[in-house]
């Protein structure tokens, strides 16, 4: 399987997506790493990577000790 796509992609598109949608909203709380993890039947490794490139690219915002959330987009694109 040469074409493959790696299941973090899987991932990372499948939460832009239902953000997208509105099924995830700005400050919702994302479920656990392990729950997501569960979820999408692979490991929490996996689901950090996804989580950890929507952070960097603001869509997501990690509070520590919290959990992670849906970032609120800045006024400019409301």
């Amino acid at each position: 399987m040469p074409n493959a796509v790696p299941l973090w992609r899987v991932i990372r598109d499948d939460l832009r997506a239902r953000i997208k949608a509105g099924i995830l909203k700005p400050g919702d709380k994302l479920p656990s790493t392990r729950e997501l993890a569960d979820q999408y039947e692979t490991s929490p490794v996996t689901v950090r990577k996804a989580v950890d490139i929507l952070i960097e690219s603001g869509e997501l915002l990690g509070r520590q000790g919290m959990g992670v959330f849906v970032a609120i987009p800045p006024a400019s694109d409301r």
